[in-house]
């Protein structure tokens, strides 16, 4: 099930206000680097990436399982440019394909079963055009995530100011998954959204990728397309081809 902070309008609005740009986003934008390129976003959420890539020219198609994400991703500036898709990565297919397709946020984290890597690798293989590259990012699960995991920001919202508060709850005893809650303090009301990730380590990505015949052209580390050290790199950042 979707969580609550992607699906319930009045915690959408926050999004872009905790999730705006930064490093990561940037480097995705800088991997469109063609001209008029066909890109595939899948797992869009309020289309930040998106709007860029359209700003540049190219021809954007966002994909996204919650309405409320996509609602608020077409009132971007660009918004009425991009074909905007209410569909999971798993389950999206188009005749057309993409000579870039991103994954960002994380979102390859809340693809919890087997079934769902090998089905969005699919998706990822049969949209691929020839020479084209995807790119997604999963954290790296040799760091310990638990002791960095939780914050409390305050958000200036249209509404007044929100508490937004990330807690970790727990590692399922020997297990890939995390449970964590998101708090978010309203002066009227308080809401909470309680989420689920998956923290698959390198050998089953790769794994996963040669059942799919995606070829890893890259491995990095972080977003200065540093070397990945197992035992020092939070991020994992896969650079793929179609063989």
């Amino acid at each position: 099930m979707t969580d609550q902070h992607y699906l319930n309008p009045l915690l959408v609005e926050l999004y872009d206000l905790d999730s705006g740009w930064s490093e990561d986003r940037q480097y995705y934008l800088s991997l469109a680097s063609g001209k008029d390129m066909r890109i595939l976003d899948l797992g869009c959420g309020t289309g930040l990436l998106c709007n860029a890539y359209a700003r540049s020219g190219h021809k954007v198609v966002g994909v996204d399982p919650s309405s409320a994400m996509l609602q608020s991703a077409r009132q971007k500036e660009f918004g009425a440019e991009i074909e905007w898709i209410e569909s999971s990565a798993q389950e999206f297919r188009s005749p057309e394909k993409f000579d870039l397709i991103i994954m960002t946020g994380h979102a390859f984290q809340v693809l919890l079963t087997d079934e769902d890597i090998a089905s969005t690798f699919d998706t990822i293989k049969a949209q691929l055009a020839p020479y084209g590259l995807a790119v997604f990012e999963s954290r790296n699960p040799s760091i310990e995530w638990s002791s960095r995991w939780n914050y409390e920001i305050e958000l200036s919202s249209p509404r007044g100011s929100v508490i937004e508060k990330r807690e970790f709850l727990s590692f399922e005893s020997g297990t890939e998954f995390m449970n964590f809650e998101l708090k978010y303090s309203f002066l009227e009301a308080e809401f909470v959204s309680r989420s689920r990730l998956r923290f698959p380590g390198l050998e089953k990505i790769k794994s996963g990728l040669d059942e799919a015949t995606l070829a890893l052209e890259a491995l990095f580390g972080d977003w200065q397309q540093g070397d990945f050290l197992a035992n020092r790199s939070e991020e994992m950042i896969f650079h793929v081809r179609s063989f």
